[in-house]
């Protein structure tokens, strides 16, 4: 008999690192543009999948800092594909109620991409049901850098002081500030690494790693992440006695 998941207890935060898109490609004799093209698809059904379950804030990792340094071709087309999908969505976005958020240094991203990513955020921000975020051109240290030196200029300006400054004042600072920390990390394809995203909202994240190629990600995947999660105990350095 399938077990069935608890809407009860859901992560209120997923976040995906999703990978594998060139990987699936080779193994299908492709070349990676058409694995990139697949893993849109499963974009689209982990975001609705999430929706109808009640998940409140989903993030994607979608282009990283270090993504620029990938052939331009490659770099090119996730761009192209990014816009595609962003024109294809808005109507998914608004039918499910889903705000549209991006996080990175999104000044970096092409002209193209960043106006038509500008538009859809806008269109969606009034929608209440959950938060999509993108991370594009995001990297966790980048992030860190720039609270840092943001916090220091108030310092130095007396807008802080220098013994205010604790986790809220950093969480106040960062891309996520508006966002709850991460309660559940999944990582498709195998690999086992953070690969330098959400260093600082993952403290007390629990992770979930599946050697499924991202491409191959649909709905039973999701479940099973969800699954291992529900069945997990979140202590947060407290005893399991004095959670109970």
């Amino acid at each position: 008999m399938k077990k069935e998941i608890d809407p009860n207890n859901l992560p209120k935060h997923l976040a995906i690192i999703m990978d594998g898109n060139g990987r699936w490609a080779k193994k299908q004799g492709m070349l990676r543009v058409f694995g990139h093209e697949k893993g849109t698809k499963s974009v689209k059904q982990t975001v609705e999948n999430c929706a109808k379950l009640g998940i409140e804030y989903l993030t994607l990792y979608a282009f990283s800092t270090e993504n620029w340094n990938r052939p331009k071709i490659e770099v090119d087309t996730l761009m192209k594909l990014l816009i595609s999908a962003l024109k294809k969505e808005v109507k998914t976005l608004q039918d499910n109620n889903i705000k549209l958020n991006a996080i990175g240094n999104l000044d970096s991203l092409p002209n193209g991409v960043r106006k038509e990513l500008l538009e859809v955020i806008s269109k969606t921000a009034q929608n209440s049901h959950m938060t999509l975020t993108l991370a594009l051109s995001y990297g966790a240290r980048d992030e860190i850098i720039n609270a840092v030196k943001i916090i220091s200029e108030k310092v130095k300006n007396n807008i802080i002081s220098l013994d205010a400054i604790d986790e809220s004042i950093i969480n106040q600072h960062l891309y996520t500030h508006n966002m709850p920390d991460v309660d559940l990390m999944i990582r498709t394809s195998g690999e086992h690494r953070i690969s330098n995203f959400l260093l600082w909202q993952i403290a007390y994240a629990e992770f979930y790693f599946t050697d499924v190629l991202w491409p191959d990600f649909n709905e039973e995947e999701l479940h099973k992440a969800l699954l291992s999660y529900q069945k997990r105990e979140r202590r947060f350095g407290k005893t399991s006695e004095q959670i109970r």
